[in-house]
């Protein structure tokens, strides 16, 4: 193996990049506008052109995101949010931060997305917001949520931090970017991300005026000019550093996007053969942006497998093997114990493979190779 193999490697990626990220890092240096200075300026309106979107408000991070939209859309402590239980606590942690309840709901187990049937089951009188998330790089079913969504007058939150990029095919033939079907779309720039910055940071994205006003000033304490404190706000800002890495990258994602995708079809090649294991599905409604390369191990031992991969110098990730609905981070909110087959069946089953931008095809065979020998012992 002439390198090593990560799950991501974000230096290589950054040494591509080298001279052009350098350049604008030092622009900001001599303009010592380290907070919200032209480079977080620049970096809004570039995002919200790729993205086709009205309104783009950088933040700190995704989590903060998140919370921004919910605050934004004046949530109450007590009203229901609903998400899948299949996600990343951050989804559901900002539920619990802001005193709501969230109602967990299953997911389908081929997209790992949130199920439409379990979603209008789950709507009550007190549903106020619905939060999909576009998991490890695939869309939501948006087209049936918005249909469910308007149905009952409920705004949507697209949890979209590990798909930007990625396109929703609605069924008329148009064309969307997740992130900007919803009501509001949220994102992270965690160094991992398809488009990723060299710290925390995050956005909101919306076409609607007056929650853009609101999330603006919710971000930046609360203000709607300075010291002048219209809401209880908080302080979410995204620095004039990363946003300066940020504008770089963006102008390579769809190039790091199709680099992920060719890794993913390798791995599906390498593994259609194999009745131990499941290759990411792929909507037809959906491109895959591939955040994460995901297998369902449908014969063995996902840990050992993971233990085997280790042993040979492959990392690999389970993501998540608690789901949502038996963190002890809910037990107080009084939630009914849910029975959530799927999403059990899920935690117990998935493993993610090593993808990013920068794997070259020695690297691909060698994981292939070795996840095939585990299977077939």
């Amino acid at each position: 193996m002439t390198r090593p193999i990560q799950m991501v490697d974000t230096r290589s990626q950054y040494l591509q990049i080298k001279t052009a990220i350098d350049t604008a890092i030092h622009e900001v240096l001599d303009s010592a506008a380290y907070i919200n200075g032209k480079a977080v300026q620049d970096f809004a309106a570039a995002l919200g052109a790729y993205l086709d979107v009205k309104h783009t408000i950088p933040c700190a991070n995704g989590t903060d995101a998140l919370q921004i939209a919910m605050m934004a859309l004046g949530l109450q402590p007590g009203d229901e949010v609903i998400t899948p239980s299949f996600t990343y606590i951050a989804t559901t942690e900002v539920v619990a931060l802001l005193k709501l309840k969230p109602v967990f709901v299953e997911v389908d187990p081929q997209t790992f997305c949130i199920d439409p049937a379990a979603l209008r089951k789950a709507i009550t009188p007190k549903t106020k917001a619905i939060v999909p998330v576009h998991l490890y790089g695939q869309a939501a079913p948006m087209e049936e949520i918005m249909q469910i969504a308007n149905e009952f007058a409920i705004p949507v939150i697209e949890d979209n931090a590990q798909a930007i990029g990625c396109h929703y095919l609605f069924s008329d033939g148009t064309k969307k970017k997740t992130g900007t079907i919803g009501t509001i779309g949220a994102t992270s720039f965690y160094p991992s991300k398809n488009l990723g910055a060299f710290g925390d940071g995050g956005a909101i994205f919306t076409n609607d005026d007056q929650l853009a006003h609101n999330m603006l000033m919710i971000a930046n304490h609360g203000q709607s000019k300075r010291y002048y404190h219209d809401v209880v706000g908080c302080n979410s800002r995204l620095d004039s550093i990363q946003a300066a890495v940020l504008n770089i990258k963006l102008k390579h994602l769809d190039r790091y996007n199709a680099a992920r995708q060719e890794v993913a079809a390798f791995y599906d090649q390498a593994f259609e053969a194999s009745d131990a294991i499941i290759t990411p599905f792929k909507a037809a409604y959906s491109t895959h942006v591939y955040h994460q390369y995901t297998i369902i191990l449908e014969k063995g031992n996902r840990d050992e497998l993971n233990r085997y991969l280790a042993e040979h110098k492959i990392p690999s990730m389970i993501y998540y093997p608690v789901p949502g609905h038996k963190q002890r981070m809910f037990d107080s909110f009084g939630l009914p114990k849910l029975d959530m087959p799927q999403t059990d069946w899920l935690t117990e089953r998935v493993i993610s493979l090593p993808i990013h931008t920068e794997m070259d095809e020695e690297q691909m065979a060698y994981i292939a190779e070795h996840v095939l020998k585990f299977v077939k012992k």
